[in-house]
């Protein structure tokens, strides 16, 4: 039996779960979710949460059981408080404003500035022109928008510049030094 499978879900108040053959949606106060479910995994709807159980002992079964109920977790926590990622920007002159609702404009080195158009279902929030905050209740939208953004510019391991994550550390390296012959 898996051990990450095998643990409940528990459901936060205003957060409703449906299956519908394959298909589950759940439905909180932040929006909608809906994901498709793998044969062979059905969830069982308790007192205190939900259970994702497999029909059989096959290997498929089995690889697809914590994965499973980890996405529902995912979105379970999604549609109640949301994901958030942070990133910052460093260097001299890099800078990020919002254009409209759905533009990102980077000054990030380039000779032009970098344009990100942000995808639906995810908002962007920038703080001193340096600090940026991707949220949404899709986890893996989150994830991959700011990877993009990050992917604009990485941080350099020279000086630093770049786009990193909150709390990232950049491992430095020593430049060249003059040495004697």
């Amino acid at each position: 039996m898996s051990r990450i499978g095998k643990r409940p879900i528990v459901l936060p108040k205003g957060v409703t779960v449906t299956q519908e053959g394959d298909a589950v949606r759940v439905e909180g106060p932040k929006g909608v979710l809906s994901a498709s479910i793998p044969k062979g995994i059905q969830m069982v709807v308790e007192d205190q949460g939900i259970t994702v159980q497999r029909q059989t002992d096959n290997r498929f079964d089995r690889s697809f059981h914590g994965l499973t109920r980890t996405l529902v977790a995912n979105m379970v926590t999604g549609v109640s408080t949301g994901f958030e990622k942070g990133l910052e920007i460093a260097g001299v002159g890099y800078r990020a404003e919002l254009v409209g609702s759905n533009r990102l404009k980077l000054v990030v080195g380039y000779s032009s500035p970098v344009e990100y158009e942000i995808p639906e279902g995810v908002s962007i929030k920038v703080d001193k022109q340096v600090n940026l905050l991707v949220s949404g209740i899709d986890k893996q939208l989150v994830g991959r928008v700011a990877a993009e953004i990050r992917a604009l510019r990485k941080p350099e391991p020279y000086k630093g510049k770049g786009i990193r994550y909150a709390g990232e550390k950049v491992r430095r390296k020593v430049g060249k030094s003059i040495g004697s012959k």
